[in-house]
């Protein structure tokens, strides 16, 4: 069953945003400069999107020099996909 912190997760992954931020990052690790270049979004306003990742897991940091790199935590995506799949076997259940 999918608890309040799943639900809070699932809030962060809902912005559009952000899940293409996700998505950029489940191919490889980015600094800030290329995910502005990725997704046209402002630097303000992309940094912002990735503190709410980094503080709800999904993402980690890697300093480099004078940039900061992301990277998807792949482990916390799979764990949802893990309850997403739960519910709809509990569903299926359910239903026969």
């Amino acid at each position: 069953m999918l608890t309040s912190v799943d639900t809070d997760l699932m809030r962060v992954l809902a912005d559009p945003l952000r899940m293409k931020i996700v998505n950029l990052l489940a191919h490889e690790t980015l600094c800030t400069t290329h995910l502005v270049e990725e997704t046209g979004a402002r630097q303000t306003n992309l940094s912002n999107h990735l503190r709410v990742l980094r503080e709800a897991g999904v993402v980690e940091t890697e300093p480099c020099g004078r940039f900061t790199y992301y990277r998807l935590r792949p482990d916390v995506i799979a764990t949802m996909a893990g309850q997403f799949t739960e519910l709809a076997e509990t569903a299926r259940t359910t239903a026969a």
